[in-house]
């Protein structure tokens, strides 16, 4: 079963195409959809891994006891 929106993606690519295909090829991927399909999860994942550095950076920070901002203490 083919993805919608990469096949949306593939007619659309027009005057692109070729450039596209060339660069599938030269990575490895035996279709352009197969580049696509790994292009938009690698865009996924990236997207999922910095939301979980934000969560764990949000996490950091309420954790951390408040500092006084003198030195006497």
């Amino acid at each position: 079963m083919q993805n919608q929106e990469i096949v949306k993606i593939i007619e659309n690519l027009k005057g692109r195409k070729n450039y596209e295909e060339k660069r599938a090829s030269k990575l490895g991927f035996t279709s352009l959809y197969a580049y696509f399909e790994d292009k938009i999860s690698r865009k996924q994942k990236a997207i999922e891994d910095e939301q979980k550095e934000l969560e764990a950076a949000k996490i950091e920070n309420q954790s951390k006891p408040n500092k006084k901002s003198c030195g006497c203490c």
